[in-house]
């Protein structure tokens, strides 16, 4: 669930802001009505390196394996 708060009264009650946000709310701070920042719980990067790595993992394992053959160096950093 995301509430709205002013800027000026995001500045009053940033405790509590944080508070807010740590326990999973995310909360839109507004200057003259309009949206200028989000604040949002912080996500460990291991959960998303994590979720990256098994995406990968699974989208490899669906290619086929390809012989090329052995190659040198400067057959690799060829440019065409």
């Amino acid at each position: 669930m995301e509430r709205s708060i002013s800027a000026a009264e995001a500045n009053r009650r940033f405790s509590e802001l944080l508070r807010t946000v740590k326990s999973g709310e995310s909360v839109i701070v507004t200057s003259h009505g309009r949206p200028v920042a989000k604040l949002v719980p912080f996500a460990e990067d291991d959960r998303v390196a994590e979720n990256a790595r098994s995406i990968l993992f699974a989208r490899l394992r669906k290619q086929r394996v390809v012989k090329v053959g052995p190659w040198t160096r400067d057959e690799l950093y060829d440019q065409p």
